[in-house]
């Protein structure tokens, strides 16, 4: 069921959550499907109604920085630095897990730790005490939920989902990992590298795909994600791009004016806000394919450019 994020809605939210089972609630990226980080039992239950391969692990979400530091065996000068700089906000810190805490689903000796920016999130956290493991609100490899009614149309048998309105960043956090000498990009996101070079200095990019299956310190890695039910196709000219092979009813998505079924802004920040919300849009309306104008190869639009390959993904 639906709830508002009233003192009742919440109060329902952590009995659930008090008795190992999940709960959806709305964070300034996307919807997450929450859990008691720590249960075995609630931890199985998002694996179960997300199909979630064992091998992808979990974010767990904090109500503040001691929180964070209470599940890190150390905790970097570096994640202090970051912490104070843009939490909370739509930054992932991956540090060494403390000794006594179990590993958070696929997770071996790391966790993957953030504060989030939403008064609803932040209120479920504090009034239930727990450290909350919350992947996407959706099953595995589809579009991410910026909604309420995505979560449920995606996921029916979720006991309760607190309705906090629409996402306003609309894609995934930043994963950034702080266990090497140079903090390392896991998964791009909400916040962009500038801003954290200006923080962190020298970021190591990736260098290569890590295979499904094996092990990883963050979720957002597998090959194909954040798909809709449509075929998504990459082409740098959608208007006179040869449509011959693609299977009608065609979507389009762009950035540039013309006969277009969905424009986004031309600003990465503003396009990935709205990008997941297009891409439900579109599967709505029942299209066969969506065809997807290239962003920029630019770093600005490395968040949207890695979401749309890995939904393109066959």
């Amino acid at each position: 069921m639906i709830l508002s994020p009233d003192a009742e809605g919440i109060r329902r939210a952590v009995e659930i959550l008090a008795a190992d089972s999940v709960v959806a609630f709305p964070t300034e990226t996307v919807y997450g499907l929450g859990a008691h980080a720590f249960s075995e039992k609630a931890v199985a239950e998002i694996y179960r109604l997300k199909n979630r391969p064992g091998w992808n692990p979990l974010i767990v979400h904090v109500a503040n920085v001691a929180a964070a530091r209470d599940l890190a065996e150390t905790w970097p000068e570096q994640a202090d630095e970051l912490a104070a700089r843009f939490w909370p906000g739509p930054l992932t810190l991956v540090v060494r897990r403390a000794r006594h805490l179990p590993g958070i689903g696929a997770a071996n000796d790391t966790v993957a730790v953030r504060v989030p920016a939403h008064d609803v999130a932040l209120r479920l956290l504090e009034a239930s005490g727990l450290p909350l493991a919350a992947p996407s609100a959706n099953r595995t490899e589809s579009i991410s939920p910026t909604t309420a009614e995505h979560v449920v149309r995606s996921l029916p048998d979720v006991p309760l989902v607190l309705d906090g309105g629409a996402c306003s960043w609309g894609i995934e956090s930043t994963v950034l990992d702080l266990t090497g000498a140079v903090p390392r990009l896991l998964r791009p996101g909400a916040l962009g590298l500038r801003e954290l070079r200006d923080v962190a200095g020298a970021i190591t990019l990736p260098d290569a795909e890590t295979e499904d299956g094996t092990a990883r310190n963050s979720p957002g890695m597998s090959r194909r994600h954040y798909a809709p039910r449509a075929r998504v196709v990459l082409r740098k000219d959608v208007q006179d791009a040869d449509r011959s092979d693609l299977a009608e009813p065609i979507g389009v998505l762009a950035f540039e004016e013309g006969p277009f079924a969905e424009i986004l802004s031309a600003d990465p920040a503003e396009y990935a806000a709205d990008l997941y919300a297009a891409l439900h849009r579109l599967d709505d309306a029942g299209v066969a394919t969506i065809l997807v104008q290239e962003p920029p190869q630019t770093e600005e639009w490395l968040a949207v450019r890695d979401r749309l390959s890995r939904a393109a993904a066959q």
